[in-house]
């Protein structure tokens, strides 16, 4: 008596499945929605989206309902943005700024600085704090590092920054993609400092020795977090391995500096960061960068919390303790912000260029 029959359970919906409160679609007092509300309420198989609030209330960490002021950005804007932009389309050109939704962006283009992505924009891999696509790529630009050295002289870059998606599907991971940019920047800019923000190529030492051969100023590999959460942030990377590509770089050209960068407010602990950067110094990294995580979108991790400016500021003191000839951290810093001003810190620009 009193239980439900199986007739009527399986008419029951599952309480994972039924829709949530909505945020009602703006509209003026007493009209009528001009369209209908057609948002979806519920991923099958995975429950409700979110849970009613606007979606940027929903990004935020457990309990806290908007941004801090520290993380407050301005709204890309001006004629040198606009003209960097124009520059980035009629070149068939990717930007990492764009497409990791850099809070940087509307800073850096202002001032004609950009990170030219290549090799595509779809990764292999599908990272869980990152906002590029992933996906199956579809072929392999050749002429793009002769695109990239174009738009790199007709902005006059003086410190360029080249990165990519992985390209696991290539036996090489692109590194004679990334080499033929390097050469092709130093041959169509002289005195330009060449740095690239590399994906671990799997590891194999002989896609480092490709790239290392055209002699980038600076070589960067992110190892991102620390190695507890490597299995739920970057599952298809070790944290073991980009250490030792970062290792691999520097013996294999010493002359260029060696760099990494780590995000804050994924879960770790600060002590769990102080012994990355210990770990990133016995490694040979010479610079470092690390900023706050802001979760692209409900799909990604979540953030666990927002860093305070003070902490950014130990971890800082902490690094240059440890001998690290620059290291810039910050909510807002990402690996290429400010990235001729870091290379500038550790060494004279003149040195880069003619390392």
């Amino acid at each position: 008596m009193g239980g439900v029959s199986p007739q009527e359970a399986e008419r029951s919906p599952d309480p994972s499945q039924r829709p949530v409160p909505r945020v009602p679609l703006p509209m003026a007092a007493g009209s009528r929605p001009r369209v209908p509300d057609r948002r979806p309420t519920v991923i099958p198989g995975r429950g409700p989206i979110g849970d009613g609030r606007p979606m940027w209330q929903q990004l935020m960490p457990q309990g806290v309902e908007r941004r801090p002021p520290w993380l407050t950005v301005r709204m890309p804007v001006g004629p040198t943005y606009e003209q960097l932009q124009r520059t980035m389309r009629s070149g068939r050109l990717n930007t990492v700024c764009e497409e990791a939704h850099c809070p940087n962006l509307g800073e850096c283009w202002s001032y004609g600085t950009a990170t030219f992505m290549i090799l595509g924009d779809t990764c292999t891999r599908a990272c869980a704090f990152c906002a590029v696509r992933s996906g199956r790529p579809e072929g392999l630009d050749r002429e793009e590092p002769a695109r990239v050295a174009t738009a790199a002289r007709a902005m006059a870059l003086r410190h360029v920054v080249v990165t990519s998606v992985d390209r696991d599907d290539l036996p090489d991971g692109g590194a004679g993609i990334f080499a033929e940019t390097i050469r092709r920047l130093h041959e169509a800019v002289p005195g330009c400092a060449v740095e690239v923000l590399t994906p671990d190529f799997q590891g194999a030492e002989a896609s480092v020795a490709t790239v290392m051969a055209a002699g980038p100023e600076i070589f960067n590999h992110n190892i991102e977090t620390v190695p507890r959460l490597f299995p739920r942030v970057r599952p298809k990377s070790g944290y073991r391995r980009s250490l030792a590509v970062l290792r691999t770089a520097k013996r294999l050209r010493p002359a260029s500096r060696s760099k990494s960068g780590l995000m804050v407010g994924l879960g770790e602990s600060a002590d769990e960061v102080r012994a990355v950067l210990r770990d990133l110094r016995a490694h040979d990294v010479e610079l470092v960068t690390i900023g706050q995580y802001l979760r692209p979108s409900l799909k990604h991790i979540a953030c666990d919390r927002f860093w305070h400016p003070e902490e950014f500021a130990e971890l800082a003191a902490y690094g240059r303790a440890l001998g690290f000839a620059h290291i810039e951290a910050g909510p807002l810093v990402r690996s290429s912000y400010h990235a001729h001003a870091q290379a500038e810190a550790a060494a004279p620009a003149s040195a880069l260029a003619a390392g």
